[in-house]
């Protein structure tokens, strides 16, 4: 068996969207799984929809979610010498012919046809047309009129087109530039390609690139489509189900590992397991085993996996990733052993990087609005006087650590004979605004000595005194 080469041959009109970072994945994983080689390809024959920052988008998605190809990035624009000669060679073998119809004459054809319910496929005028009227021409490929054009897909299966359905296409436009499907043919046969891994919206562009392999004397390689990805409603993915660039969710805090995760069960399964690394991915995946329905895009399946890498990503990754959200919200120059502490603290409770950064705002700032509900109901005369005891003898402790912190917890708990959350409540609300937050030992620790008693002061402040018992 030859060496497996397969490809992800992106169009740069655009960023790296979902779709194409899933087949990008599928084609890095087949390759790999075979100890293949993957080519990156960038197919810019569009002049007027191609643009450099959509190359560099393009990378920046590949390099972000770490889909690293072997051989590339090679550029279809650079490569025009050998699409013409490649053109010539199928005219002067009689496979392709000049076609001297004019845009408008075409559009009248169609709309003929149209209104006489025939095809509105090429009508073939100048494929045997004797002499050369002059003027622009394209050149058409020399299709096949009958019998079919069949391949097996590696997911699908048996797949088949009449030729008599398909017409002349074009492989180079009046300017002599080389179309896609032209090109495509070209280039996978000249980097060597065996397996092409791409989207079923490219299925009928397959029966016409099979037909040119043939035509230039070419293997034609193995075709495997991946079904589409549908948003929850079950409509054509779009930017209101949150097909966004794939460094979108970057910059909303998902990992990498979490994306490529996600997006591999996007249509593949082993079992019922969820949670792979990369290189369980390339040792488990197989082409054949992409399911043939759609699969649906679920931004909370996806927060979940994210979530799991929130938890057991180690600590240190989790720092170095934060800091550049921390930095973006203006909080600059804060000690990396602190900022530990915080996300050990709020990685249980965040789905994404920008959850915990939003988790810790009591952290990060202390202009802390109190909540007037959780105030109503644990910041009570009552608790003024547990307050001001509990600043005195936090103030005294020798250092600033959870464990010390807890021993004048548990200290008052047991002479005054009360349960932790009579204590903790109003504590939580005078350092957080609100009822709910990692342990109150860790966010003690975390806020600090200094700040954590300015904040009870001023939480205990706002009591008002318990009235004198009527006598």
């Amino acid at each position: 068996m030859p060496s497996v080469r397969s490809r992800f041959a992106p169009s740069p009109t655009g960023y790296l969207h979902i779709g194409g970072a899933r087949t990008a994945l599928f084609s890095y994983l087949f390759a790999r799984g075979l100890s293949g080689t993957f080519v990156l390809r960038i197919e810019d024959t569009d002049r007027e929809r191609s643009t450099a920052e959509s190359v560099q988008a393009i990378l920046d998605g590949l390099g972000w979610l770490r889909i690293g190809w072997d051989e590339g990035p090679f550029f279809q624009s650079e490569r025009t010498t050998l699409y013409e000669q490649c053109v010539g060679d199928l005219v002067r073998r009689g496979r392709a012919y000049r076609c001297y119809c004019t845009s408008k004459e075409l559009e009248q054809k169609r709309a003929a046809a149209m209104r006489e319910g025939r095809k509105t496929a090429y009508d073939r005028t100048c494929r045997d047309r004797t002499g050369e009227p002059g003027g622009p021409f394209t050149i058409r490929f020399r299709a096949p009129e009958s019998g079919e054009t069949a391949f097996h897909d590696l997911i699908k299966g048996r797949v088949a087109f009449q030729n008599e359905e398909l017409d002349d296409f074009i492989i180079a436009r009046s300017d002599g530039s080389p179309t896609y499907n032209f090109c495509v043919v070209v280039d996978d046969h000249d980097m060597g390609i065996t397996h092409i891994v791409r989207g079923e919206d490219h299925v009928n562009n397959t029966p016409k690139q099979i037909q040119l392999y043939e035509a230039m004397g070419y293997p034609v390689p193995a075709f495997a489509h991946v079904p589409l990805i549908l948003g929850l409603d079950r409509s054509r993915l779009s930017k209101r189900h949150g097909a966004t660039s794939i460094t979108a969710y970057r910059d909303q805090g998902f990992f990498p590992e979490a994306m490529l995760n996600y997006l591999a069960r996007l249509g593949w399964s082993h079992g019922d397991r969820e949670i792979f690394s990369v290189a369980e991915l390339v040792e488990k995946f197989r082409i054949e085993d992409v399911g043939k329905s759609a699969a649906v895009f679920d931004i909370e399946k996806l927060s979940w996996v994210n979530s799991h890498y929130m938890k057991t990503l180690p600590l240190e990754r989790l720092v170095v990733e934060v800091k550049p959200l921390l930095v973006a919200r203006g909080h600059h120059g804060l000690d990396e052993g602190w900022i530990a502490k915080m996300v050990a603290t709020l990685r249980e409770r965040a789905k994404t990087l920008v959850d915990l950064v939003d988790l810790a705002s009591y952290y990060l700032s202390d202009d802390i609005t109190l909540d007037p509900k959780a105030s109503a109901k644990f910041l009570k005369p009552e608790a003024r006087p547990l307050l001001d005891d509990l600043v005195e003898r936090l103030g005294a402790l020798p250092c600033w650590e959870l464990g010390p912190i807890q021993a004048v917890f548990e200290a008052m708990m047991a002479e005054r004979q009360l349960g932790l959350g009579k204590i903790a409540q109003p504590v939580r609300v005078a350092l957080t605004g609100g009822t709910a937050s990692p342990g109150i030992y860790e966010v003690l620790e975390v806020v600090g000595r200094e700040r954590s008693l300015a904040r009870l002061r001023r939480a205990a402040a706002s009591i008002p005194s318990p009235e004198p018992a009527a006598g």
